[in-house]
């Protein structure tokens, strides 16, 4: 199975419990629900282990894919692009295409 890490800060502006709400209401029920998704998580960063530093990403999703080419019909529909774009106002982020050794 592809995954796909995201890891992402927010906004300047953005408070944490707006884009938590969101991510809760909106984007975890829409993209843990395409046929194309195993698997969906969002992960608030904590801690960095054994430092005392901040994490250099306030936030990382986790997605599973089953199949790239569904993936792309599901998230080119007008209500991913809608979510998509609701996303981008509240981060910054980079989109990681991973694929496993074994």
């Amino acid at each position: 199975m592809q995954q796909i890490v995201v890891l992402f800060n927010l906004r300047p502006g953005i408070s944490a419990s707006d884009y938590e709400a969101w991510a809760k209401r909106v984007d975890i029920p829409t993209v843990g629900g395409l046929k194309s998704i195993a698997s969906f998580s969002v992960l608030k960063s904590t801690s960095l282990l054994g430092s005392s530093a901040p994490p250099p990403f306030q936030y990382i999703e986790i997605i599973g894919i089953h199949d790239m080419t569904a993936f792309g019909a599901d998230i080119a529909t007008a209500q991913m692009q809608r979510v998509a774009a609701q996303f981008g106002s509240f981060a910054d982020a980079i989109f990681i295409n991973t694929a496993p050794l074994a």
